[in-house]
């Protein structure tokens, strides 16, 4: 009981701003279930998923009676989004996951799924940022909209084994940014700034596993004959 109420009231300070230890905590674990994702990794998801419970409570600032009391709606929302879609990846990689320890097969969407991608994402967007801002989410009200719409497609894209979604987060992380930094919210800006670059390189790695995996098999040479003398 102590833990989990120092978890919820520890603080520090950077300059004039202060920083819950439970935001540090809540990207930590997103980061080490990024590094499992990028390994194709079981324990992935179930790390996320307690990073996510932990920024829940974050994001809430003015419900949890935070020292930065700002509800970022799309921000919360897409923590309980996570726990939901994780729970389906969880189960996925784990029914897909081969004897070698992998999850899954990194594959290409293909270029029907990239157009509904980019639909959905657009489209979804528009139609969350009225809903947010009636809400009372924090402005500009579109960008957490785009930042809740495009976690939801990342992290669908990862549970079916899409290449393509590590570029979704670089989508997420380029609003994202900017986003938490005027909202006060600087431990998830850097942190968004570092998975920026790690999602880069996160997309490189599979689209690296998936080339090496569609090169064609060369088949095993014959045998040399074996004479045997008379």
């Amino acid at each position: 009981m102590h833990a989990i109420t120092w978890l919820f009231d520890a603080t520090f300070t950077i300059g004039h701003q202060t920083v819950l230890w439970r935001e540090v905590i809540g990207n930590l674990f997103g980061l080490v279930s990024a590094l499992g994702g990028m390994r194709r990794k079981v324990w992935a998801w179930p790390i996320g998923i307690a990073g996510n419970a932990l920024l829940f409570t974050v994001f809430l600032g003015a419900v949890f009676d935070t020292p930065n009391p700002v509800n970022l709606l799309g921000q919360a929302g897409r923590q309980i989004m996570f726990i939901v879609v994780s729970i389906y990846g969880w189960y996925a990689w784990k029914r897909a996951k081969t004897g070698g320890g992998s999850a899954v097969e990194p594959r290409w969407a293909g270029a029907r799924a990239r157009i509904l991608l980019a639909v959905a994402f657009v489209g979804g967007t528009a139609v969350l940022t009225p809903i947010f801002t009636a809400l009372g989410s924090y402005a500009p009200v579109w960008s957490d909209a785009w930042i809740f719409v495009g976690s939801l497609l990342a992290t669908y894209g990862m549970a079916k084994g899409w290449v393509e979604f590590w570029l979704i987060w670089v989508a997420v992380d380029i609003v994202g940014v900017p986003l938490l930094l005027s909202a006060g919210y600087y431990a998830s800006a850097f942190m968004y700034i570092f998975y920026g670059a790690f999602t880069l390189t996160g997309f490189f790695v599979w689209a690296r596993t998936r080339r090496i995996a569609a090169l064609p098999v060369m088949p095993d040479p014959a045998p040399a004959a074996v004479v045997t003398p008379r």
